[in-house]
């Protein structure tokens, strides 16, 4: 005589939902935590909340114009010890060729922003399962430089005391930086480590080589971090480790976003679901089949 056994089908415990993964939007934590197609709204008011709060604090930081320096002798002579002490003559070399240095001024001072915010449009359009962790990792940097520009008051090469280096904004009249003519009261002069110069445009070179598709874009992806290097020692705006601060600003900033998302920004899915919208959910519950079977 037969008897009724209780079993499940062979591959149904695959299909059943992981009671976490199928509700994404379970407690307003894991909400924050998982990516959703961004709100145009949203990021067009955050970024500029954001970069105005990053100007009024930066530029909120007394000028210690004493100790800034100071620090900046302190770094020359470490150069000097390290053998890396070569941005006055890069300087010098740039500023011989009218021209160069003319287009070096305009780039310090525009591509700053012109790019940054491009690769953000970019990630919004094309990539916005990766847009908020690859933004927070951006944010998360430049949080941090803060913070430098507070503790560390550093005075650029231009402004040394008895340094040779050329102010080129100041002596080739080009117009756009924050730091020197009439602007200079804008901004704090001595708020130069670490170079988010550096910090920005390595992200933007990391961004397009990850995830752009054409092999050239990648590759300008690459040389535009390493460009903007030469040109803000050029216009003897940095000092070397002044991009070395930049990168470590940037290491914390992937740290934050990988603590925050659980993986790389890059390693997100491309797409993601609009905000309110979770994973969908069978109809009825799936539950286990009888089946019929003959004797053990």
């Amino acid at each position: 005589m037969g008897e009724t056994t209780v079993t499940k089908p062979e591959g149904l415990e695959a299909a059943l939902p992981d009671p976490v993964a199928a509700d994404p939007g379970r407690g307003p934590l894991r909400r924050l935590r998982t990516p959703h197609r961004p709100r145009f709204w949203f990021e067009i008011l955050l970024i500029a909340v954001s970069y105005w709060t990053y100007s009024l604090v930066r530029n909120a930081v007394p000028e210690q114009k004493a100790e800034a320096l100071q620090n900046a002798d302190w770094i020359w002579r470490v150069e000097h010890h390290l053998g890396i002490a070569v941005e006055e003559s890069v300087n010098h070399a740039v500023n011989s060729v009218h021209w160069l240095i003319v287009g070096m001024n305009y780039y310090y001072a525009t591509l700053h922003f012109i790019v940054t915010l491009g690769v953000l449009v970019w990630l919004y359009r094309r990539h916005p399962g990766r847009y908020a962790a690859t933004r927070l990792v951006l944010f998360a940097t430049t949080a941090v430089a803060l913070v430098g520009y507070y503790l560390y008051p550093l005075a650029p090469p231009r402004l040394m005391n008895g340094g040779d280096f050329i102010d080129t904004v100041m002596v080739h009249q080009t117009w756009g930086s924050m730091a020197s003519g009439d602007l200079k009261h804008m901004s704090n002069q001595y708020a130069a480590m670490p170079s988010m110069h550096i910090g920005w445009s390595v992200w933007c070179g990391l961004t397009i080589f990850a995830l752009a598709s054409v092999p050239w874009v990648r590759v300008l992806g690459l040389l535009y971090p390493a460009l903007t290097l030469v040109v803000i020692v050029a216009t003897a705006n940095h000092f070397w480790l002044d991009a070395v601060g930049g990168l470590l600003c940037l290491a914390f900033g992937f740290t934050v976003a990988r603590l925050w998302y659980g993986r790389q920004p890059y390693a997100l899915p491309r797409m993601a679901p609009e905000r309110g919208r979770g994973a969908s959910r069978p109809s009825a519950p799936v539950g286990p089949q009888r089946v019929r079977g003959g004797r053990p």
